[in-house]
């Protein structure tokens, strides 16, 4: 299975030194830039993403919103975690070298990878967090995709993996969101809304000055001031 992409005339291959090819040509300062942002910096700006996400759906919309979008930035970094673990057999069944050790004049701008090519780790997780970010909220899940996006094309510029490596990647990181986000959102919903009815952990899902008094109270079901429960209150 080591031979995915051995033949120099093979589109994947090509595509590799196309993109690559873009690294031997630039500075050395925009290469050291490309490798830090590669390797750190869009894995960094998805968790601000996910973050501001976080904030924004919180403050907007009705608690039952939030709940729902909450505990889709959580199943987020789940699934991510879950996309790398189902990684981990399918690196071993392929066996794919990484492409710096089958192609020569490559340029590699991170130093230090000896695992196995495919499926990009770096691509799965980002994808994974992009989608995931997209189901709580459309604005934020454009961006960011957007930064899964160019996480891929990194791995490329910076020699250390092939572009079908980053395409399965983003492939795995998608199907493991989309195909699990059922059962996750059952299990995940209840959990989140019994947090935001408790007192500080609450603010954690809904901003309280987010809410109307009418809206809070439907939500904790808690009576409104001055109306006392009926019988059948009382008797439910």
């Amino acid at each position: 299975m080591a031979g995915l992409a051995l033949d120099g005339v093979n589109p994947d291959v090509g595509l590799l030194y196309d993109i690559n090819g873009l690294a031997r040509s630039a500075p050395a300062w925009f290469d050291r830039v490309m490798g830090f942002v590669g390797e750190y910096g869009i894995m960094l700006a998805l968790v601000l993403v996910a973050l501001w996400c976080w904030w924004s759906v919180r403050r907007s919309g009705t608690p039952g919103d939030s709940v729902a979008a909450v505990a889709a930035l959580v199943w987020a970094p789940l699934a991510a975690g879950i996309a790398l673990l189902i990684n981990v057999p399918i690196r071993g069944f392929v066996e794919r070298p990484r492409p710096f050790l089958d192609h020569q004049g490559l340029e590699v701008l991170v130093a230090g990878k000896t695992d196995f090519s495919f499926v990009s780790d770096h691509s799965t997780m980002a994808m994974a967090i992009g989608v995931g970010v997209f189901v709580a909220h459309r604005r934020f899940g454009f961006a960011a995709i957007g930064l899964a996006l160019a996480e891929g094309f990194c791995r490329v510029y910076m020699g250390v993996h092939y572009p079908t490596d980053v395409i399965g990647g983003f492939a795995l990181g998608t199907a493991v969101v989309l195909l699990l986000a059922p059962l996750a959102q059952a299990l995940l919903t209840p959990l989140v809304s019994a947090v935001s009815r408790s007192g500080v952990a609450g603010r954690l899902v809904r901003s309280r000055r987010a809410a109307t008094p009418e809206q809070q109270h439907e939500f904790l079901d808690i009576p409104e001031p001055g109306v006392r429960p009926g019988r059948n209150d009382l008797a439910a």
